[in-house]
């Protein structure tokens, strides 16, 4: 049973290795660390456990930063044939796809903005304005390293600032990213999402 638990705790910590997101990652190691640092007490292996300690310390400290309210984000809009724009979009095309599997790339839209975080692309938003203040979304999209942080939040926040009072997504979106609509407080109407700014 003992050898058990170190057998989920080592399963815990490599899976962690696996995820793209760095939350999910610190998440899921921080548990795992914890279960190996039981484990080690269990088998009196003290360097193991407080190592394992140690990262969960180091992991914990690292969660709380990333949740920080008041990270350094600054958004830039940008033309749909901007290199910078062109080359994030190419860089991060496989993600891309797994998130908006319709997306084939800028295309008609004529409205971009690029949201940085200490001077790191963590945010792409693509879309096409169809009305008074509403934007058509094409793209909403976080890098994986920002990903589960607070990017929409301040994203969503800024954009009345733009004249973007209403997002509406109307295009083929993953499971993820329509748990991730939700969760924003998109609202589904007519087959589409809807998200008012104001």
């Amino acid at each position: 049973m003992v050898e058990m638990i170190g057998y989920l705790g080592s399963i815990l910590v490599v899976v962690s290795m696996l995820m793209s997101s760095v939350v999910k990652l610190r998440v899921i190691n921080t548990i795992g660390s914890g279960i190996f640092a039981a484990y080690a007490l269990m088998i009196h292996s003290y360097p193991t456990a407080l190592m394992n300690a140690c990262l969960v310390g180091i992991n914990l400290y690292n969660l709380a930063r990333l949740n920080q309210k008041d990270r350094a984000y600054d958004l830039t809009e940008a033309a749909t044939g901007d290199g910078l724009l062109g080359y994030l979009l190419d860089h991060y095309r496989e993600d891309i796809r797994t998130y908006f599997p319709g997306f084939a790339g800028a295309g008609a839209e004529d409205r971009a903005y690029v949201v940085f975080c200490g001077g790191d692309p963590a945010g792409l938003l693509l879309g096409t304005a169809v009305g008074q203040g509403t934007l058509k979304v094409t793209l909403d999209y976080s890098t994986p390293t920002y990903r589960d942080c607070s990017i929409g939040t301040y994203l969503y926040a800024k954009l009345p600032s733009k004249g973007v009072h209403t997002l509406l997504f109307a295009g083929e979106e993953s499971k993820a990213h329509a748990a991730y609509l939700s969760k924003m407080g998109f609202v589904k109407e007519n087959g589409a999402y809807v998200k008012r700014l104001d």
